[in-house]
This record gives C-alpha cells, sequence and structure tokens, in this order.
C-alpha cells in the first residue's frame, strides 16, 4: 500500500507534463489491481484454471475420437445428451451457490438466523430454489435440442429420472461445501462458486468412456457419481441397455457426497457464528 500512496503522491506534484501524469496515474491503476490479485489466491488460480480444464477435456475428447469409428454414428445425439445431464450438475450447484450468494450480497444472513430459522431448513429452501432454476433452465435447453436438432433427451425412458436426481444431488452437495467455504472464508473465495464444478468434469467423462483416461485417474473418476451417470446414458443410447448397477452405485456415492456436504456447511456455519462473521458478511 505504501508504493500505491507513493504513485498518488506523484500524480498530484505539478512538475510532470500532462502526459507523464497519464502514465503515472495508469501505473497507479495496475498496481493496485496487482496488489488485489497477489492477496487473492483464488484469483490467481482462475487465471490458470480455465485453459487448463479446456485443454484436458478437449484433449481427452480428442484422444477418444481418435480411436473409435462406430461412435461416431451416433456421436451427435451423444454429445447433445451429455450436454445436456451435465448442465443438470452445473444448474444444481451453481443455483444452490448463487442463491446463498444473494444473501450474502445483501448482507441478510445476519438477519436470517437472528430469526428462529435453524441450518437445515436454509438447506432445503437452498436445494428447492436449486431444483426449481435447474428445472427451468434444462427444460428450455431440451426444446432447442429437440427443435434445432431433432434430439429428444426422453429417448432414455425412465432411467433419465434417475440420472436427473443422481446429478442434482452431486451439483448439490458441491453447493453446500462452496456455502460453507464462503461462510467460513468470505466473499473472497466467490470465485470457488463458478470454478470448482469444472473440475470435475474431466473426471465426469461427460463425453468420453472412463476407459480413455490414463489408468491413474480410472480410479479417481470412479469415486464421482457423474462418471457412473454418463456410462449408463451412453449404455442406453449405443446399445439400448440399462445397466441398474450404474445407477445404484451413483446413488450410493451422492449419498456420501451429500452427508459430506452437509457435514461441512454445519461445521463452517459454527466456525463463522462463533467468530461472528455472520453479521459482517456483504458487498
Amino acid at each position: 500500500m505504501y508504493k500505491l500512496a507513493f504513485f498518488m503522491t506523484v500524480l498530484s506534484c505539478n512538475t510532470f507534463d500532462a502526459s507523464k501524469k497519464s502514465l503515472m496515474r495508469i501505473c497507479a491503476l495496475v498496481l493496485r489491481q496487482l496488489f488485489i490479485l497477489r492477496r487473492s489466491w483464488p484469483r490467481i488460480v482462475e487465471l490458470m484454471y480455465w485453459p487448463t480444464i479446456q485443454m484436458i477435456m478437449w484433449g481427452l475428447v480428442t484422444s477418444f475420437l481418435a480411436e473409435t469409428t462406430v461412435w461416431m454414428a451416433q456421436a451427435g445425439g451423444i454429445l447433445i445428451a451429455g450436454v445436456l445431464l451435465w448442465d443438470v450438475v452445473f444448474r444444481g450447484q451453481i443455483g444452490l451457490s448463487l442463491a446463498f450468494l444473494e444473501e450474502m450480497w445483501s448482507r441478510n444472513l445476519g438477519h436470517l438466523f437472528s430469526s428462529p430459522m435453524r441450518p437445515w431448513e436454509l438447506i432445503i429452501s437452498l436445494m428447492i430454489i436449486s431444483l426449481i432454476k435447474t428445472s427451468i433452465g434444462i427444460g428450455g435447453a431440451v426444446i432447442f435440442a429437440s427443435v434445432l436438432y431433432s434430439f429428444n433427451i426422453f429417448e432414455l425412458g425412465l432411467p433419465l429420472i434417475g440420472f436427473f436426481f443422481c446429478l442434482i444431488c452431486m451439483g448439490w452437495a458441491i453447493g453446500l461445501i462452496i456455502a460453507g467455504l464462503l461462510m467460513r472464508f468470505g466473499l473472497g473465495a466467490e470465485n470457488l462458486a463458478w470454478l470448482v464444478i469444472f473440475a470435475f468434469a474431466p473426471l465426469s467423462c461427460v463425453y468420453y468412456p472412463v476407459s480413455i483416461l490414463p489408468d491413474w485417474l480410472e480410479p479417481i473418476a470412479s469415486l464421482i457419481p457423474a462418471s457412473y451417470v454418463f456410462e449408463g446414458m451412453r449404455a442406453i443410447l449405443l446399445d439400448d441397455i440399462f445397466h441398474h448397477n450404474l445407477l445404484w452405485q451413483a446413488l450410493l456415492l451422492d449419498l456420501v457426497y451429500l452427508i459430506v456436504g452437509v457435514i461441512i456447511f454445519l461445521l463452517m456455519f459454527r466456525s463463522a457464528r462463533v467468530r461472528g462473521l455472520i453479521h459482517q458478511m456483504g458487498e
């Protein structure tokens, strides 16, 4: 901050001509942003995050497509189905996280917890609003997929209900963890609401089978509920076979994820309340 003060002092000097003062103002603003960047590790991580995730995701897609020809005949429908189902995870998580962020931005958390409301009531309300937002968002995408590409996601049949439930539960679990971190660390961790979910995308195998992953990554992918859902989705579209075991494995993992998400949320809530952070949150 001393350097920033120095720059601002220089700006007030009359010994510099207009162009030099303009340059110094630019330097002062750049320096301020660098100070912000240096003191916020989530912002630094974000700079490298998106290029890395995109490179990994589409690198794996390219590797898979280079090794198969039969799959290409139905690639269009499988890719569209993958996009629609992955959006359930994303909308489920971001819907819950943003609903919680809205309370933080409006400085309403302190008022909420000054009332008789309990943390589990907030959790349920966040899940409900996330479900509503996800249904609206996915509903529009399904209509456009049908009109523009003649693809009907409901061709998956009754398993689609199970897939939807598994994916949105995974989104809720991740959203609860993020909400807990936001309570504990404040809006400095706000970027996590948009970053974290995409770290799961390459290992969820949205557009390619688990077998295309490097051997050392396959055990990690087996710990992600979405990987079983997308394997099941491809089995239905390619072979017209519904693997019940994949759905049950996904549901079991979702249960574990939700328990962990709720526990972390409650622990972070307790920590924030003890530290007196809840009434200090807001823009």
